[in-house]
């Protein structure tokens, strides 16, 4: 077990913390969303038309290349809708639950083999749960990873905490870890709060414990791969949710893949936040339904800080926030007008907040300067690699960038992405 060096960090001041004690709902929607992970659109192949029955877990959509990655119903119900992009991307798939419905159960025999293991975890829709790094999305179907992240530690605000989502499926936690550790040849390293570790090497060969902190981003997936294995273009990582781990550990020995996760609801538009157990790709207008006070709001898909505008739950969030749009506060400082229309962006001002943004593994102010000059081949140096738009959404915070920073890092991945395959 290792303690990770991370010093410093920031309590988010957000909207009142939700009551640990709280019950969990059990809340299964009746409209539900299925999308690809946020920010990709992978060209995939109808399995089924509209108006068509599905049961839980059966296939609606395939990759349309690696024909062994499904989209699968996150419950029974029948096919609203479907949105393709131009060649045949994903942008929706929206279904209407119905009940009676049967759960797919998978045959698990050949799952003691990588590669059975492999299609049974991509013929059940468990594919796209997975995060690789660089770049993004999910990995290839054939892909290796050099490491394997599982985040049981989550320090955005008001995430939920993911030793509760594991509690009563520690032995299918446990399985997980095992199934797991059979993808990669090296080391799969478990991020965890302080307290018993929730598994160890008798449980999965290669297995790490690593410690993390309380503060953001002590628990960032970006960071803690760039402290403990850096990505690379030709060694990938991937980072897991625990509580995947244990569904997965779950499909093994059932056949079956659990399809609702726990999820936090809350922000400064609702009356009361509240902890809910529902699908994957929930309404999130369902979820808010008779909690939102009166009056205008927006309704995100994942924290205050790394959220997006959306109407489902995406399929790795495991938070819902409620926003009350600002007024305007008046006409603004002529000299916050000025830096408002000029055509460069607002001036970077080093401070200990943004070292701490940071967790002090990356000269920040560094940092931010290569990634606002463009300079790649100094943020390839500083392992730019590893990190997501998640990753520096609290120095956006910070900044008062309004997401300026992920906008500048996606195009630095993709223009890196762009150079290595040509």
């Amino acid at each position: 077990m290792s303690q990770l060096g991370f010093r410093s960090g920031l309590m988010v001041p957000a909207y009142p913390a939700l009551d640990d004690a709280q019950d969990v709902e059990d809340i299964i929607t009746d409209e539900a969303g299925l999308r690809p992970p946020h920010g990709t659109a992978p060209r995939v192949s109808m399995v089924v038309e509209d108006g068509a029955f599905v049961a839980q877990g059966a296939p609606v959509a395939c990759h349309s290349t690696q024909t062994d990655i499904c989209f699968v119903a996150p419950m029974p119900g029948r096919v609203a809708r479907t949105e393709l992009l131009s060649g045949h991307r994903l942008s929706e798939i929206v279904l209407f639950r119905e009940g009676g419905g049967d759960s797919i159960t998978h045959d698990t025999t050949d799952a003691q083999t990588e590669a059975g293991l492999r299609r049974l975890m991509q013929r059940a829709g468990f594919w796209p749960r997975i995060g690789r790094r660089p770049f993004g999305g999910m990995p290839n179907a054939a892909e290796r990873p050099a490491a394997i992240f599982i985040l049981a530690a989550d320090t955005r605000p008001h995430a939920p905490d993911p030793r509760r989502a594991l509690e009563g499926h520690e032995d299918a936690f446990r399985r997980g870890c095992r199934a797991l550790s059979r993808l990669t040849e090296g080391p799969v390293l478990l991020c965890q709060a302080p307290g018993p570790a929730l598994a160890d090497k008798d449980d999965a060969p290669r297995l790490q414990v690593v410690i993390t902190g309380p503060r953001h981003p002590q628990a960032s997936a970006g960071l803690l791969v760039h402290a403990e294995y850096p990505a690379g273009i030709a060694t990938p990582v991937w980072d897991v949710n625990a509580e995947d781990v244990a569904a997965l550990g779950d499909l093994l020995h059932t056949g079956a893949l659990p399809q609702t996760r726990l999820v936090h609801v809350g922000g400064s538009a609702l009356k009361t936040g509240r902890m809910v157990r529902t699908q994957i790709g929930a309404d999130l207008r369902a979820l808010t339904f008779r909690h939102v006070r009166p009056g205008p709001h927006r309704l995100w898909s994942g924290s205050s800080l790394d959220g997006h505008a959306a109407r489902w739950l995406a399929p790795r969030h495991r938070q819902v926030t409620a926003f009350t749009p600002q007024a305007p506060d008046g006409a603004p400082h002529w000299l916050v007008a000025a830096l408002t229309r000029s055509a460069r962006p607002k001036p970077m001002i080093p401070t200990a907040a943004l070292d701490q943004a940071f967790a002090g593994r990356l000269p920040a102010a560094v940092f931010l300067r290569a990634l606002s000059a463009g300079d790649d081949e100094t943020a390839l140096k500083m392992g730019v690699l590893s990190l997501l738009e998640e990753d520096v959404a609290l120095a956006d915070y910070v900044l008062g960038a309004e997401a300026h920073l992920a906008v500048l890092l996606r195009g630095m991945l993709e223009r890196i992405k762009t150079e290595f395959a040509a």
